[in-house]
């Protein structure tokens, strides 16, 4: 057992997420010790995203603040992996002489070996080779699970085929790589014998699973093969291109007694000409095909979504077309990007480039515009029973708990907040009888009597 300490901070998405709980349990096997507290750490790992400018920033800011424990404390070594490690593999020792050294993400894996490289006094150490190699599909097993209240994320593929005009992530990320579906039923019964009850499907684009790797597209296949995991009582989809969602996935979820009636579908706009210089491939006409064929199927279904505004050449009317498109749709969710201009992208040289003060009022009008069609929904749900999984006490409160429907993906939705004199464990299944709403959130009491 070696007596260096080890600390993680994880920037961006879930995806991001899965890879630092990976490269924990892989940390932890090579016998290095973890440890919560930076400032008692000899090396500190950023696990980066670099998306966009602002998550670049953020990551810095983090580097940076880290840094601080170099003078401070025992730190010894910084270590950045992640997106903005494979982005800025050969300027980050120039602009931050912070940090130690860089890993690619798909070389994440050898985490354990420049921790040894590191510890030996070396120093700007790169390990940043192809971006294209596939997980050890083994070390998923070792992931240490770092979400709490009885939920976890189940990455089903690395990497992206879309050649969105605006997005960095197959230069990043590589191409899309499904995981086989054994490994991932294989890790799914892991978690499930660790207390995950919810499953949460991620990927870049969860609803091309298995393109690659079985010829077709397979998630029905995987979804079936993890619902019947003892254990597992929700199964969430995030990440679902609509022109990739089939019948048959439409047909799984609706028929599948464990899948949420939930789906986030980032569909970026709806404005024809805006989705093909963005180099999508849905039309107006074809989103709203599957909007209403999953409805049809399933009147209760929440959409989550996310929209870009401000794209290189969006005139007012355009943007009127999208306003309009939310209007008729009326999306559960949604969120709202102003458009970021990155380097080594299309769109970054794409005349008409839009200021950031008409980008924000974009921004700002939609999210209006959603928070009364939000809060409509909302109070639909007033005297009805909705099955929660608990996430816990409010802080500072003697009775009061939140927890998630089946509408409210963690972190990025709403909440159920209710009463309990009785202690509620995390991750425990109640019923709640909704009272009142508000514009994003829903307030109930125990249902003791419900029976679903």
């Amino acid at each position: 057992m070696s007596d260096v300490k080890i600390a993680f901070v994880s920037l961006g998405c879930d995806k991001n997420l899965v890879d630092s709980e990976i490269m924990l349990g892989l940390v932890e096997e090579e016998g290095y010790l973890i440890t919560p507290d930076e400032s008692d750490a000899d090396i500190v790992i950023v696990n980066s995203c670099g998306f966009i400018m602002d998550a670049n920033k953020e990551a810095i800011d983090n580097i940076l603040r880290v840094a601080d424990y170099k003078n401070d404390g025992k730190l010894k070594g910084i270590i950045v992996t992640g997106c903005m490690a494979q982005r800025y593999k050969d300027e980050i020792f120039e602009s931050l002489p912070e940090v130690d050294a860089v890993v690619g993400t798909g070389d994440f894996e050898k985490i354990g070996e420049v921790i040894k490289v590191l510890s030996k006094g070396e120093k700007q150490v790169k390990l940043v080779t192809d971006n294209n190699k596939k997980l050890v599909e083994k070390n998923s097993l070792k992931r240490k699970i770092s979400t709490a209240g009885g939920f976890a994320y189940l990455k089903i593929a690395e990497g992206c085929n879309n050649l969105c005009t605006y997005c960095t992530i197959p230069s990043l990320r590589g191409k899309y790589r499904s995981r086989s579906m054994e490994s991932l039923v294989e890790e799914a019964k892991m978690l499930a014998e660790n207390g995950v009850k919810e499953i949460i499907l991620i990927a870049q684009d969860t609803s091309l699973y298995g393109i690659d790797i079985y010829g077709k597209k397979a998630l029905p296949e995987l979804l079936r093969k993890i619902s019947i995991i003892d254990g597992i009582e929700w199964i969430r989809l995030m990440y679902c291109y609509p022109e990739n969602i089939t019948d048959e996935l439409i047909d799984e979820i609706a028929k599948n007694s464990k899948m949420c009636h939930y789906m986030d579908m980032p569909v970026q706009h709806a404005d024809d000409d805006i989705l093909k210089r963005m180099g999508r491939r849905s039309t107006r006409e074809g989103l709203m095909k599957v909007v209403n064929k999953i409805r049809e199927k399933m009147p209760d279904f929440c959409f989550r979504t996310t929209l870009i505004v401000g794209f290189p050449g969006e005139t007012e009317e355009q943007f009127s077309n999208l306003v309009k498109f939310i209007e008729e749709v009326r999306f559960d969710r949604l969120g709202v990007f102003t458009y970021s201009r990155e380097e080594g992208t299309p769109a970054y040289d794409m005349p008409g480039q839009i200021d950031e003060e008409i980008k924000e009022e974009r921004q700002d009008y939609i999210m209006e515009v959603q928070k009364n069609i939000s809060a409509e929904k909302c109070e639909s749900f007033v005297g009805k029973t909705l099955k929660v999984i608990a996430e816990g006490r409010i802080e500072g409160e003697d009775n009061v708990f939140c927890g998630r429907s089946y509408r409210d993906c963690y972190e990025i939705d709403g909440f159920v907040f209710f009463e309990s004199d009785e202690e509620i464990i995390a991750g425990d299944f109640l019923y709640v009888k909704i009272t009142s709403a508000s514009d994003y959130d829903l307030i109930g009491v125990i249902d003791y009597e419900f029976a679903q």
